[in-house]
């Protein structure tokens, strides 16, 4: 005979999965009229919200005749993911391998080894069409491994059907649906995409907020439909230098650009001043919604997404001399932020309208005497740049002239920062673009090149 399960047990850790705790933010967002609260979502067994995904993707794997008995799971992973997968892999006896980028902290690759995956470390800045890039290396991996599942988070529908089933019902039900805005990092775009779409689907009025980081291409393609180049950045688990099809910012209702160093500080407040043991796309995630408040006419009630746990970033965001040596402490940034060059330039922006002839531009460039052109759209917007060499090209080429309006011509071959993006950064920006437009509340405030960067050094050090 066999026994009943004991009272108040579960039959495995897959069963402990979400019911995880919304608490509303008190310190780190005094002065704010409206009522922030954070879904904290590092309560899930493994540490994060990527829990609900790993077991739903390998459910759906199951399933499709996907994976079978002593097959191997496959992931391109900043770490959450793969944590999620491997621990319903443990359980149900899946072996794991997992692809990292180099940039992620120890504590992910040692996680996910102690689950006894295998884990290799791939170069972060590398285009994901690279065969370096981990993109690539988990395709290749897949096609080497017999009975290999890649799970393909990017371009897997199970991915946001997790949040669909999981996330979403959970918060309409804990909520009775009494907030106004959902606020997530911005990522393979499950979250937004899977509780987007429930929650517009009971109340279309809810408005969707993505937070995106200085350094990847969402912000940029949602603002101007152009794919500007992404470039490295240090918050891990959001953003992106592709477009997953896991993402559907047609549901979007709003953007919010973050960076680096708010993310990381608003993170060690968060642990200070509320007791939230989170990791930095959850200060990332934070930052943004704090933002979209201040932008707001009337209170609101803001949900936030708050993703994983502090536990896997103590190397990094808790460590003060890793925080100093990458100028994330101001007591020690001795070279300043972007503001202070664009200040020390001097000059007025010099723009031009989106509409205007090719001959304008030609006329500004010899008589400012630059070399780059910030384009501004009917909205006053910028929507990319015009450069000598675009200019040259196409008269050289002869299509449409100099009546041709600049629209036609402006590249999308640059890459855009904040005032307050340190100058560490900008120094590692300048390795993947030529043309740096600095941008403030979705307006262009001033355009840098590698020589304003030099000069500014110079004359600082000098």
């Amino acid at each position: 005979m066999t026994a009943d399960m004991m009272k108040g047990a579960v039959a495995d850790l897959t069963q402990t999965i979400g019911q995880t705790p919304i608490v509303k933010l008190n310190r780190v967002v005094e002065g704010i009229e409206s009522e922030i609260y954070v879904k904290v979502e590092y309560m899930n067994p493994a540490g994060s919200m990527k829990d609900r995904v790993g077991l739903n993707i390998i459910r759906d794997a199951e399933e499709r005749g996907m994976l079978g008995p002593g097959g191997t799971i496959v992931e391109a992973t900043s770490g959450n993911t793969g944590a999620g997968l491997a621990m319903v892999a443990a359980i149900r006896g899946y072996k794991c391998v997992f692809v990292m980028p180099d940039k992620m902290s120890q504590e992910k690759i040692d996680a996910l080894r102690a689950y006894g995956a295998k884990v290799i470390i791939c170069p972060t800045a590398v285009e994901p069409s690279d065969p370096r890039s981990y993109y690539s290396v988990a395709r290749r991996v897949v096609e080497e491994t017999p009975g290999a599942f890649y799970s393909n988070q990017y371009h897997n529908p199970a991915n946001p059907e997790a949040h669909f089933l999981s996330t979403a019902p959970e918060i309409w039900e804990q909520t009775g649906g009494q907030f106004d805005a959902f606020v997530s990092g911005m990522g393979t775009g499950g979250t937004l995409t899977g509780c987007g779409r429930y929650f517009k689907e009971r109340n279309p009025d809810v408005q969707l907020v993505g937070v995106d980081p200085v350094g990847s291409l969402y912000y940029e393609y949602v603002k101007t439909g152009r794919l500007t180049k992404a470039f490295s950045y240090y918050v891990e688990g959001i953003g992106e230098d592709f477009l997953p099809s896991t993402m559907n910012l047609d549901i979007l209702d709003e953007i919010v650009q973050v960076d680096d160093r708010e993310c990381f500080i608003m993170t060690r407040e968060l642990v200070r001043r509320e007791g939230l043991f989170c990791g930095g796309s959850c200060g990332a995630a934070v930052v943004g919604a704090i933002k979209y408040a201040k932008s707001l006419k009337e209170p609101k009630r803001i949900l936030v997404l708050m993703p994983d746990s502090a536990q896997k970033y103590l190397s990094k965001i808790f460590n003060d001399e890793w925080m100093r040596s990458n100028g994330f402490l101001e007591e020690d940034d001795t070279e300043g932020t972007v503001a202070h060059i664009v200040k020390a330039k001097q000059g007025k922006l010099i723009t031009a309208s989106s509409s205007s002839p090719i001959r304008d531009a030609v006329a500004l460039l010899k008589t400012e005497g630059i070399s780059q052109l910030p384009v501004l759209d009917d909205n006053g917007r910028h929507c990319g740049v015009v450069s000598e060499i675009d200019l040259l090209n196409v008269l050289v080429e002869g299509g449409g002239g100099l009546d041709m309006p600049l629209s036609e011509i402006a590249s999308a071959d640059y890459a855009t920062v904040t005032p307050n993006t340190r100058i560490a950064l900008l120094r590692n920006i300048f390795n993947d673009a030529k043309v740096v437009l600095v941008v403030q509340d979705d307006r262009a405030v001033g355009i840098l090149t590698k020589i304003d960067l030099i000069t500014y050094l110079a004359q600082s050090k000098g």
